[in-house]
C-alpha cells in the first residue's frame, strides 16, 4: 500500500488530474460569484430573506421613493424656491463667502493686516461684487438642476403608486390624494401627523427598512408633510417572481463556491506539498525552464492578469454564459502555473533572490567590489578615465534642474512659514477668528493645522467660560429671586400673625404660611437634588427594569392629574418585554420630571405620545406632547437650570425638572436631550439595554 502511494503521489499524471481540478475549481467560484453579481448585483443576502418584504430589493425600492419625495418636499420644493435662493443653506453660503474672503485674503492687494476683520470683509463684498453673485447662481444652478433629476427619475415610476405635499408643493404619479385610498391596496406606507404606518407586518418588521427611512422622515415637518405610496398587486406579484429568481441563483451560486473552494483548497494544498518535487522524501527542487522567469516579473503578470480577466468579462456581461470559459481558463491557467512557480521558489528560500531588481544591484555592487579589490592599476584608470567625464556630464546637465526645484522648494517653504509667523501675530494680537491657510500635507501645513485647532480650542473655551459665567449669573438671580418670593411672604404673614387679633383672619393667615412654606420646601428640595445629581454622587443600583410595566403603572399613580388637564396619553411599544439597566427609582423619578412637566406645560385636551423603542443595544423613550404657550425659547436655554417654556414663571414648579431628569439619566449610563418643532415639545431617553437571558 505504501508502495503504490508512493508511486502516484508523485506521478505526473496525478499532479496533472490536481492540476485541472484546481483549475475547474477556480473557474467555477469565479463565474458562480460572476453570475450572482451580473443576475443578483453581487448580493448573497436574498439566500437569508424569507419573502419579497423582508428583501433588499423591497427596501431598496421604498427608500428610493421615500427619499427622493421627503428631499423634494423639505429642500428644493419647487423652481421659484430655488430661484429665489430659498435652497442656499446659511451654514452653506457662509462657507462659500468665508472660501471667496480666503481667496481674496491671499490674492487681492487690498487686503491689509492694518484693517480689521469686518473693515476688510467691507472692502472684500465690494471687490468681489461679481465672484459672489456668480458663486449663488452656480449653487442654484446645481440645485436646480438635482431638483429636475430627482423628479426626472420619479417621473420614471408608474408604479409603485405615491403621493407626497409638503401642504403646497405636489409630487405624485397618481390621482389618488387620500390616505384611504392608499391603504385599499395589498401594500402601502403612509406617513404623516407624526404616524408611520407600514403594511403588511412583514414590512413593518423589517428592521433594514426602518432605518434606511426614518433618516429621510426625521427631517420633515410632520404637521404638514405627508408621503403615501402603495404597491399594487401586480407589482408585487412580478417583483416578488423576480425577488425568488435572485434568492434561487444566489442559493445555488453560494452552494457552488463553498463547494468549489473546498475543492481548490485540498487541491491547492496537495500541489503546494508536491510540486518541486518527485517523492516526499525527495530533498532536491526541480525547476523547469519556466521557473527561470524573475520572480518579480511573475508578480507583475499575476497582477496583470486581474484587469486582463475584467475587462472583458465586464464588456460581455450579456454574453457571459458562451464566452466566460474560454476566457477564464486560460487565464486561471497562467496564473496557477505562476503560483505554484513563486511556491517552488518560496520552498527553495529563493523568492527574493530570484528577482530582476536583486540580480541587478547584487551584480553592481559585486562588479564595483570586484574592480576595488582587484588592484590592477590599469583598470581603476580605464574606469576613471571613462566614468569621471560621464559623471561631469550627468552632474552638468542636472546641475539647473536640480538648483531650479531646490530654489522653488525653499521658496515655497519661505512663503508658508511667513504666513504662519503672521497668522500668529494677528491670534496673538487677539483675533481667535483668524485662519492661517498654508497648502499642502508637509510640516508647516501640520502646523498651519494644530494652530488653527489650538485658535478653535481656545474659541470654544473662552465662549465656553462666556456661557459658564452667564448660567452662574442667572442661577444666582433665579434662585434668589424663586426663594426670596416665598421667604419675604412667610416673613409678612408671620409680622401680621402676631399683630391680628381676629380669629378668623388668623387662620386665613396661617393657610397662607402653610402654602409658602410648601413652596420654599419644594424648591429647597429641587435644589438640593439638582445639586446632588449633577455632582454624580447619588448612590445608583442597576438593575433589570421592565420599563413598559414601569410607565403604565406610573400612568395610574397619577391618572388624576391626567384627567385634570384631559389629557389623552398614546403608547407605542412592540410585543413582548422590553428591559433596561438602570435604576428603579431613579429612572421612575425622571419620568416623573417629565411627566410633571407635561402637566405644567402641555396644552389642555391635547394628545401626548410616549414611544418606545428596541434599536438593538439601546432602548428609545419618546415623550412628546403640544405645548399650551409658544416655545419661544431655545432647547440650550430650556436645558439651563431655572428655566421655564414661559418665561413669566407662573408656574408651581421650581423649574429643575428637566435638568434633574438630564442628570439622572445620565448617572445611570443613559443620554437625555430635547427637541423644539415649533410647538412640538419632545424629550428623548436613550437607556443601555439589558442584554441578559434571564
Amino acid at each position: 500500500m505504501d508502495i503504490k502511494l508512493k508511486k502516484y503521489s508523485h506521478s505526473i499524471i496525478t499532479k496533472i488530474v490536481v492540476f485541472i481540478i484546481a483549475v475547474l475549481c477556480v473557474t467555477g467560484v469565479m463565474q458562480a460569484a460572476v453570475e450572482v453579481e451580473v443576475i443578483n448585483d453581487g448580493e448573497f443576502a436574498s439566500v437569508a430573506e424569507d419573502n419579497y418584504f423582508e428583501s433588499r430589493s423591497f427596501v431598496q425600492e421604498s427608500e428610493n421613493i421615500i427619499g427622493n419625495l421627503a428631499t423634494l418636499i423639505k429642500e428644493y420644493k419647487n423652481e421659484e424656491y430655488i430661484l429665489s435662493g430659498g435652497t442656499i443653506g446659511v451654514d452653506e453660503w457662509r462657507m462659500e463667502e468665508e472660501n471667496l474672503f480666503s481667496n481674496y485674503q491671499l490674492q487681492s492687494a487690498s487686503y491689509s493686516f492694518k484693517l480689521s476683520d469686518e473693515e476688510n470683509y467691507e472692502v472684500f463684498k465690494k471687490e468681489y461684487a461679481d465672484e459672489i453673485s456668480q458663486a449663488k447662481d452656480s449653487m442654484i444652478k446645481e440645485d436646480l438642476k438635482e431638483y429636475h433629476l430627482l423628479k426626472q427619475s420619479l417621473d420614471e415610476y408608474e408604479e409603485p403608486l405615491f403621493y407626497a405635499s409638503d401642504g403646497t408643493n405636489v409630487f405624485t404619479n397618481t390621482m389618488m390624494t387620500d390616505k384611504n385610498q392608499f391603504e385599499r391596496y395589498p401594500a402601502y406606507m403612509v406617513f404623516e401627523d407624526y404616524k408611520r404606518e407600514v403594511f403588511p407586518n412583514e414590512a413593518k418588521e423589517n428592521e433594514h427598512l426602518y432605518h434606511r427611512i426614518i433618516e429621510h422622515l426625521d427631517v420633515l415637518d410632520p404637521e404638514n408633510a405627508v408621503i403615501y405610496v402603495a404597491f399594487t398587486e401586480e407589482f408585487i406579484e412580478s417583483q416578488t417572481i423576480e425577488w425568488q429568481e435572485s434568492k434561487a441563483t444566489a442559493t445555488e451560486n453560494l452552494y457552488k463556491i463553498i463547494g468549489f473552494l473546498i475543492g481548490f483548497i485540498l487541491s491547492f494544498i496537495y500541489l503546494v506539498l508536491v510540486t518541486g518535487r518527485k517523492s516526499f522524501k525527495d530533498r532536491e527542487l526541480h525547476f523547469h525552464s519556466g521557473d527561470n522567469l524573475y520572480n518579480d516579473i511573475k508578480i507583475v503578470i499575476i497582477i496583470s492578469l486581474i484587469p486582463i480577466w475584467i475587462i472583458p468579462v465586464d464588456e460581455l456581461s450579456e454574453d457571459i454564459t458562451t464566452l466566460f470559459l474560454p476566457i477564464t481558463i486560460p487565464i486561471v491557467v497562467i496564473g496557477l502555473l505562476l503560483v505554484l512557480s513563486l511556491v517552488k521558489h518560496f520552498k527553495n528560500k529563493t523568492l527574493i533572490k530570484h528577482t530582476l531588481i536583486f540580480s541587478i544591484i547584487y551584480k553592481l555592487v559585486t562588479f564595483v567590489g570586484d574592480v576595488y579589490r582587484s588592484g590592477s592599476t590599469g583598470v581603476k584608470t580605464v574606469l576613471i578615465v571613462i566614468g569621471y567625464p560621464i559623471l561631469i556630464a550627468l552632474t552638468f546637465f542636472m546641475f539647473p534642474v536640480t538648483i531650479g526645484i531646490a530654489a522653488w522648494f525653499a521658496y515655497k517653504k519661505v512663503k508658508s512659514f511667513k504666513a504662519i509667523q503672521e497668522g500668529v501675530e494677528t491670534i496673538k494680537d487677539g483675533n481667535l477668528h483668524h485662519r492661517i491657510e498654508v497648502s499642502g500635507k508637509g510640516e508647516f501645513g501640520r502646523l498651519a493645522s494644530n494652530i488653527n485647532s489650538i485658535t478653535d480650542g481656545l474659541k470654544k473655551a473662552v465662549d465656553n467660560e462666556l456661557k459658564t459665567e452667564r448660567l452662574k449669573t442667572e442661577l444666582i438671580t433665579n434662585v434668589s429671586h424663586d426663594i426670596r418670593t416665598p421667604l419675604t411672604s412667610i416673613i409678612t404673614y408671620v409680622d401680621l400673625l402676631k399683630r391680628e387679633k381676629d380669629p378668623s383672619k388668623t387662620e386665613g393667615y396661617v393657610e397662607v404660611l402653610d402654602q409658602k412654606s410648601k413652596r420654599l420646601k419644594i424648591l429647597t428640595d429641587d435644589l438640593f437634588e439638582a445639586a446632588k445629581a449633577s455632582s454624580g454622587n447619588m448612590p445608583v443600583d442597576l438593575e433589570k427594569i421592565d420599563v413598559v410595566s414601569l410607565i403604565t403603572q406610573g400612568l395610574g399613580e397619577v391618572n388624576d392629574k391626567i384627567e385634570a388637564r384631559a389629557l389623552d396619553f398614546k403608547m407605542n411599544y412592540p410585543k413582548g418585554k422590553i428591559y433596561v439597566t438602570a435604576d428603579g427609582k431613579l429612572l421612575w423619578r425622571s419620568i416623573e420630571n417629565l411627566l410633571s412637566n407635561i402637566f405644567n406645560y402641555a396644552l389642555e385636551g391635547s394628545r401626548v405620545y410616549i414611544d418606545i423603542e428596541d434599536l438593538g443595544n439601546e432602548i428609545l423613550l419618546t415623550f412628546k406632547n403640544m405645548s399650551a404657550t409658544e416655545l419661544n425659547i431655545s432647547v440650550d436655554e430650556l436645558m439651563e437650570r431655572f428655566k421655564r417654556g414661559d418665561e413669566s414663571r407662573t408656574s408651581q414648579g421650581s423649574g429643575l425638572g428637566l435638568s434633574i431628569a438630564k442628570n439622572l439619566v445620565e448617572i445611570q449610563k443613559g443620554k437625555f436631550n430635547i427637541q423644539i418643532d415649533g410647538d412640538l415639545f419632545k424629550a428623548i431617553i436613550h437607556l443601555p439595554k439589558h442584554m441578559s437571558n434571564d
